[in-house]
């Protein structure tokens, strides 16, 4: 089954369910910025994670984005200005 990579972005209101959803996603994925994840997922996974996300936020408070950036290693959708991480080698998260 072929990943994708997702963008993964998050405002969490709470600071409890923030740390809950933040742990979440770590294991999904890599910490690019304080609230912004980078995700190669299978179909399933990106189910699974939604799912959990749904479980943990409040959503009349919470917002969590997940964009489709195509597929793994494609690094043309980035335009980074100042400083920033390098971007993950395209692979699974082990947790």
């Amino acid at each position: 089954m072929a990943r994708r990579r997702y963008l993964v972005a998050y405002d969490i209101r709470d600071d409890r369910r923030l740390r809950t959803v933040a742990t979440c996603v770590e294991g999904y994925g890599y910490r690019i910025q304080y609230s912004v994840f980078l995700c190669d997922l299978s179909e399933m996974e990106v189910i699974e994670m939604r799912g959990e996300l749904e479980q943990l936020i409040k959503t009349t408070e919470d917002s969590v984005m997940i964009v489709d950036l195509g597929r793994p290693g494609d690094t043309s959708k980035f335009v980074f200005i100042g400083p920033h991480a390098a971007l993950p080698v395209s692979q699974a998260v082990i947790v």
